[in-house]
Protein backbone atom coordinates (compact mmCIF):
# COMPACT_ATOMS: atom_id res chain seq x y z
CA UNK A 1 0.00 0.00 0.00
CA UNK A 2 2.95 2.23 0.35
CA UNK A 3 4.12 2.03 -2.96
CA UNK A 4 0.45 3.22 -4.35
CA UNK A 5 0.57 6.11 -1.91
CA UNK A 6 4.45 7.29 -2.99
CA UNK A 7 3.24 6.96 -6.62
CA UNK A 8 0.03 9.17 -5.53
CA UNK A 9 1.99 11.68 -4.10
CA UNK A 10 4.25 11.64 -7.06
CA UNK A 11 1.47 12.21 -9.22
CA UNK A 12 0.02 14.88 -7.01
CA UNK A 13 3.44 16.70 -7.26
CA UNK A 14 3.00 17.08 -10.29
CA UNK A 15 6.10 14.48 -10.79
CA UNK A 16 6.93 12.08 -12.79
CA UNK A 17 6.38 8.17 -11.10
CA UNK A 18 9.80 6.42 -11.64
CA UNK A 19 11.64 3.94 -9.61
CA UNK A 20 13.47 6.40 -7.85
CA UNK A 21 11.18 8.78 -7.24
CA UNK A 22 9.40 5.79 -5.27
CA UNK A 23 12.54 4.65 -3.51
CA UNK A 24 13.59 7.98 -2.62
CA UNK A 25 9.90 8.26 -1.05
CA UNK A 26 10.02 4.83 0.90
CA UNK A 27 13.44 6.22 2.09
CA UNK A 28 12.52 9.70 3.36
CA UNK A 29 8.92 7.70 5.59
CA UNK A 30 11.86 5.56 6.97
CA UNK A 31 11.04 2.46 5.01
CA UNK A 32 12.78 -0.32 3.26
CA UNK A 33 12.03 -0.80 -0.59
CA UNK A 34 11.78 -3.73 -2.33
CA UNK A 35 12.80 -2.83 -6.43
CA UNK A 36 10.99 -5.94 -7.66
CA UNK A 37 7.70 -4.17 -6.21
CA UNK A 38 8.10 -0.97 -7.39
CA UNK A 39 9.08 -1.89 -10.97
CA UNK A 40 5.63 -3.86 -10.85
CA UNK A 41 3.97 -0.93 -9.62
CA UNK A 42 5.43 1.07 -12.19
CA UNK A 43 4.34 -1.40 -15.22
CA UNK A 44 0.51 -1.65 -13.69
CA UNK A 45 0.54 2.15 -13.79
CA UNK A 46 1.89 2.68 -17.26
CA UNK A 47 -1.43 2.08 -18.64
CA UNK A 48 -3.43 3.57 -16.14
CA UNK A 49 -4.56 7.69 -16.35
CA UNK A 50 -4.22 8.55 -12.68
CA UNK A 51 -6.35 11.66 -12.78
CA UNK A 52 -9.21 9.70 -14.48
CA UNK A 53 -9.39 6.66 -12.10
CA UNK A 54 -9.09 9.03 -9.17
CA UNK A 55 -12.53 10.64 -10.68
CA UNK A 56 -14.01 7.39 -11.20
CA UNK A 57 -13.27 6.35 -7.45
CA UNK A 58 -16.27 6.36 -5.31
CA UNK A 59 -14.75 7.55 -1.98
CA UNK A 60 -15.28 4.89 0.56
CA UNK A 61 -15.49 7.35 3.95
CA UNK A 62 -18.45 8.76 1.53
CA UNK A 63 -21.16 7.13 3.90
CA UNK A 64 -19.85 6.97 7.31
CA UNK A 65 -19.53 10.76 6.53
CA UNK A 66 -22.99 10.83 5.75
CA UNK A 67 -24.45 8.63 8.76
CA UNK A 68 -23.17 10.91 11.79
CA UNK A 69 -25.54 13.97 10.01
CA UNK A 70 -28.25 11.67 11.04
CA UNK A 71 -27.05 10.65 14.32
CA UNK A 72 -27.44 13.94 16.07
CA UNK A 73 -31.64 14.28 15.60
CA UNK A 74 -31.88 10.29 16.88
CA UNK A 75 -29.41 10.80 19.68
CA UNK A 76 -31.60 14.11 20.63
CA UNK A 77 -34.48 11.54 20.82
CA UNK A 78 -32.26 8.81 22.14
CA UNK A 79 -31.06 10.59 25.41
CA UNK A 80 -34.56 11.23 27.49
CA UNK A 81 -35.16 7.10 26.75
CA UNK A 82 -31.34 6.44 28.26
CA UNK A 83 -31.94 8.87 31.17
CA UNK A 84 -35.29 7.13 31.86
CA UNK A 85 -33.73 3.56 31.65
CA UNK A 86 -30.72 4.62 33.81
CA UNK A 87 -33.32 6.17 36.40
CA UNK A 88 -35.63 3.25 36.20
CA UNK A 89 -32.27 0.61 36.65
CA UNK A 90 -31.15 2.66 39.66
CA UNK A 91 -34.66 2.73 41.47
CA UNK A 92 -34.75 -1.01 40.92
CA UNK A 93 -31.09 -1.40 42.15
CA UNK A 94 -32.36 0.60 45.61
CA UNK A 95 -35.35 -1.56 46.14
CA UNK A 96 -33.03 -4.98 45.75
CA UNK A 97 -30.65 -3.49 48.51
CA UNK A 98 -33.65 -2.54 51.03
CA UNK A 99 -35.35 -5.59 50.06
CA UNK A 100 -31.79 -7.21 51.05
CA UNK A 101 -32.03 -5.21 54.65
CA UNK A 102 -35.14 -5.90 55.55
CA UNK A 103 -34.47 -9.73 54.64
CA UNK A 104 -31.31 -9.41 57.05
CA UNK A 105 -33.02 -7.55 59.56
CA UNK A 106 -35.66 -10.75 59.84
CA UNK A 107 -32.95 -13.29 59.71
CA UNK A 108 -31.35 -11.58 62.36
CA UNK A 109 -34.47 -11.05 64.72
CA UNK A 110 -34.68 -15.00 64.37
CA UNK A 111 -31.63 -15.55 66.30
CA UNK A 112 -31.80 -13.13 69.15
Amino acid sequence: MEYIYAALLLHDSGKEITEGGIAAIMKAAGTESDKGRIKALISALSDVNIDEAMAQAQPAYAPAAMAPAAMPAQAAEEAPKAAETKKEEKKKEEEEEKAEETGMEGLASLFG
